[in-house]
């Protein structure tokens, strides 16, 4: 972990190689569905990667600390999805509350849509058609990735990188 802390790739990929497969299946038996534990498996070592000098020997070996780290993703993926399967829920119950705006409103939303458009019509295709699978179809980046038969890493970075472009183009602070 230490050449991990000092940023030597080859380490962390040996880490990779060597790890992922056990937190892989760790995190498909918590979270039930592998699309999910391969989402939480680039986050853990994503993490990993950029806390690896928080890693204390001491208290642990390297697959307990990633186990940890992958716990807590999970059960943060699994509040997300929860939280997200409540909203739907409820709103499928009550039906769409949405009401047209009015007057002045309404023309600066119109405005805002035509912005949108010019800006996404500004990305590369391959941005666009992660953001419009994303943002049209509602479908997460796993399901994006099979979509477009394209690396679950690749879809994630297209549509950040997007998004990016996106609010720069339409005067947002980039998240």
């Amino acid at each position: 972990m230490t050449r991990v802390a000092g940023g030597d790739s080859a380490a962390f990929a040996e880490l990779f190689d060597g790890q992922s497969p056990i937190i892989l299946g760790f995190l498909v038996r918590l979270l039930r569905h592998r699309g999910l534990a391969e989402e939480v498996l680039q986050e853990t070592f994503l993490q990993a990667w950029l806390q690896a000098g928080n890693y204390r020997p001491d208290l642990g070996t390297p697959r307990g600390w990633l186990l940890l780290i992958a716990r807590s993703r999970a059960l943060d993926c699994l509040r997300r999805e929860t939280s997200r399967n409540r909203r739907e829920e409820t709103l499928s119950q009550n039906g769409p509350r949405r009401l047209d705006p009015v007057g002045t409103e309404r023309l600066e939303n119109l405005e805002r849509q035509a912005q949108v458009r010019d800006g996404l019509a500004q990305l590369p295709a391959a941005q666009q058609a992660c953001l419009a699978l994303a943002f049209n179809e509602d479908l997460s980046h796993s399901e994006i990735a099979r979509r477009l038969s394209t690396p679950l890493g690749t879809v994630k970075s297209r549509v950040r990188l997007g998004m990016r472009k996106l609010g720069g183009m339409l005067g947002m602070q980039p998240a």
